[in-house]
């Protein structure tokens, strides 16, 4: 396809090494020249667009593999593993990132026909069509004329917003828009557990919180994320303990403690459960890969 191509073209261009905040407001571009390590990091809500090469990315038991010419759609914060499976210098891994704003899609709620809610889904993955790639190549093209972002970019981002809610995602968005969801029940629960994660955590006060029973929170909790609530903190607690350690925040132990283990050997375990390696080496080892951002796009 010509936008797909003309794509490709702007991002070999302007699209540097790493996962890199563009001057275009809420877009940020993707760019590995190599295969990477599994990386885990949370994933916030967005529509990824990859223009060339591939991946595969992790949600629980779920295994997702997309590359250049689809698309995906997270609706939720999920803690994930991936990595880039297909790249190389002269075809690097070239993804766009488009952060998606509930009030935004709100918004546009009111000019678009209602229809059914499905079925709540926290990732994605479909193929792009030229009704999306276009609204996504007049937003590309802002990388060579970021001057123009301030008055341009607000409309593309509405048309790709359109074309995503209308076309197969449309179900997806209308419950990330919508606060009355099941999506946005489930997203409250999230929200609490991220802010939270150091605390100690009843299912039940989750449950009450999005609203639901304890029977309907575990099913469409599990439909979101991939994993119980339970899973999904302990995910959350060791890949903050992760950064923590990144940034030179102090010995593992006390780190543990400051993310809610009460026992050093547990943090441990589990850290090396998840990550492959113990705290402080994982740290260590990770700071001198330079592939580590990219892997996380």
């Amino acid at each position: 396809m010509e936008a797909l191509h003309e794509l490709r073209t702007l991002m070999m261009r302007h699209a540097p090494e790493g996962m890199v905040a563009s001057l275009v407001p809420g877009l940020t571009t993707v760019r590995a020249t190599a295969p990477t390590e599994p990386v885990q990091a949370v994933y916030e809500p967005a529509v990824c667009i990859v223009v060339q090469g591939a991946k595969r990315t992790l949600l629980g038991d779920r295994v997702f593999d997309y590359r250049g010419g689809e698309y995906l759609v997270v609706s939720a914060d999920l803690p994930v593993t991936g990595h880039v499976t297909m790249a190389s210098p002269e075809e690097p891994y070239l993804c766009l990132a488009l952060a998606l704003d509930p009030g935004e899609i709100a918004t546009l709620l009111l000019d678009v026909a209602a229809a059914p809610e499905g079925p709540p889904t926290g990732f994605e993955v479909r193929q792009a069509g030229p009704d999306l790639l276009e609204p996504a190549l007049r937003l590309a093209r802002l990388l060579e004329h970021p001057q123009d972002a301030p008055v341009l970019a607000g409309l593309a981002m509405r048309e790709l917003l359109y074309r995503l809610l209308t076309g197969p995602s449309g179900p997806t968005l209308r419950q990330i828009g919508a606060a009355d969801s099941r999506l946005s029940q489930v997203n409250r629960a999230i929200r609490w557990l991220r802010a939270n994660y150091a605390e100690p955590m009843r299912v039940e006060s989750l449950a009450d919180l999005a609203g639901m029973s304890l029977a309907s929170f575990h099913r469409h909790f599990k439909a979101v994320t991939a994993m119980s609530p339970l899973q999904y903190q302990k995910q959350i607690r060791l890949q903050q303990a992760r950064s923590l350690l990144l940034a030179g925040g102090g010995e593992a132990a006390r780190v543990g403690f400051e993310v809610g283990y009460d026992s050093p050997s547990q943090f441990s375990r589990e850290y090396r459960r998840l990550f492959g390696r113990p705290p402080a080496r994982d740290a260590q080892q990770l700071r001198g890969d330079p592939g580590f951002a990219a892997a996380m796009g």
